[in-house]
């Protein structure tokens, strides 16, 4: 019941019609036009200085503005080319992305109030953020391979991952809950960063497979900051592996705001390591698809690596551990709630006709539905067995392994006998 209707529909890499026609040429233009921009100069009193040195001035893709408004697609618009990969999308498909980002919203609101309660032992929240996730993550191929970090719950939606199998790490009572290779989504990084050498290498290796797949590293404005990222880029540039790092910009890296993290937009750090990177609405669905179908149709062609900074807010706290109010001003989030992707996408099916009341009681029914399960399961999760942490380390078992597990029999046995005297 809680299966996505856009998952039932085939997934598309830049939409069939896009990618045949204008995905080429887009790809082709848009990496430095839209992206770095590094081939556009601008003469200002004698001097010249690419599109990228001009700090404030950053290019943001937008497709869909606050208001609802369908904009970019006009042949005149910087942003047309990009506009082509959801040209032909349907309203079917938008009322799939609204649910996907509506029922993702409510999961997260669930388990957010089951950490509140004791349930679970921790809990990152992605209020704010669904746009980001869901347009990136409708725009993958099945054989397409995720590195998550801790907070893409959208993102596992669309890759068909039980979003209660999300919640058994954090309740404690296993170390993923899923098998990866079942859904080409990797379990959650919770190590700052480590994920985008981890998609690298992949990437590296779908190279020498022979495959034609794209790998999509998730990570935030504060991982940026982090060493392995770097590495991670340059390794990507290099090798011109067939991955996009999706960074989700979300403006605080827990109390440490964007700006004291860097001096230029985080797009164009991908420039100097010779591929593009593009800004994008992150509380645009319909640009977040597009500008992603580009990027992973870019990898999939052999085109190397881009970089998708996805600008968007955080509306909640890092995690639920954290006190947001310590660190920033109310009237920033205020401001940033104007602009909510989930409102945003609304507006526009309202004002086009795709969705009436009845849709939208219908989901209300169905967000219901999916918070009172997501509730029994987690409540029914079952203890792990004790015993389990020592299985699957080596294929093959080891000796050292088997002396600890010895060991910690023995310790629990100790117990046993405690209660026995």
């Amino acid at each position: 019941m809680t299966e996505s209707t856009a998952a039932r529909q085939p997934r598309r890499s830049a939409g069939s019609k896009a990618a045949g026609t204008t995905g080429t040429k887009a790809a082709g233009t848009t990496g430095s036009k839209a992206g770095t921009g590094a081939r556009r100069t601008t003469r200002t009193t004698g001097t010249t200085r690419t599109a990228a040195q001009k700090g404030s001035e950053t290019e943001l893709v937008q497709l869909l503005t606050p208001e609802g408004e369908r904009v970019g697609t006009a042949r005149n618009s910087p942003y047309a080319e990009y506009a082509s990969y959801v040209a032909d999308i349907t309203p079917d498909e938008l009322r799939g992305l609204y649910r996907d980002m509506v029922l993702t919203r409510r999961f997260d609101a669930e388990a957010t109030a089951l950490q509140r309660q004791g349930e679970l032992g921790l809990w990152a929240s992605l209020l704010g953020q669904e746009a980001a996730q869901i347009g990136s993550g409708r725009a993958t191929r099945e054989d397409d391979y995720v590195f998550p970090t801790y907070r893409e719950h959208g993102v596992a939606w669309c890759r068909g991952v039980d979003p209660t199998n999300l919640l058994g790490m954090f309740r404690g009572v296993n170390n993923g809950g899923w098998d990866p290779n079942s859904n080409n989504f990797h379990l959650y990084t919770i190590v700052i960063g480590s994920q985008a050498l981890h998609a690298t290498g992949y990437a590296m290796g779908i190279t020498k497979d022979g495959a034609d797949s794209g790998v999509i590293a998730y990570f935030g404005d504060g991982a940026s900051s982090q060493g392995d990222v770097s590495e991670a880029f340059n390794f990507a540039a290099v090798y011109n592996a067939p991955v996009v790092f999706f960074c989700q910009n979300n403006q605080w890296a827990i109390s440490e705001s964007n700006e004291k993290q860097t001096r230029v937009p985080l797009y164009q750090r991908a420039q100097g390591f010779g591929f593009p990177g593009v800004r994008v609405d992150g509380n645009d669905v319909l640009a977040c698809l597009a500008v992603t179908r580009w990027a992973l149709e870019r990898a999939r062609r052999g085109e190397g690596p881009a970089l998708i900074e996805a600008y968007t807010y955080r509306m909640g706290a890092h995690t639920t551990s954290d006190d947001p109010s310590r660190y920033r001003h109310d009237d920033e989030r205020v401001a940033w709630e104007a602009k909510d992707p989930i409102l945003r996408l609304r507006r526009f099916l309202e004002s086009a006709h795709h969705a009436d009341e009845g849709f939208f009681a219908e989901l209300e029914a169905e967000s219901e539905t999916l918070g009172k399960r997501v509730r029994e399961v987690v409540r029914a999760m079952p203890d792990p067995d004790r015993f389990a942490i020592f299985e699957n380390v080596y294929a093959d078992g080891h000796a050292l392994v088997d002396e600890e597990r010895a060991q910690f029999a023995a310790y629990q046995a100790s117990f046993a006998e405690a209660e026995g005297v």
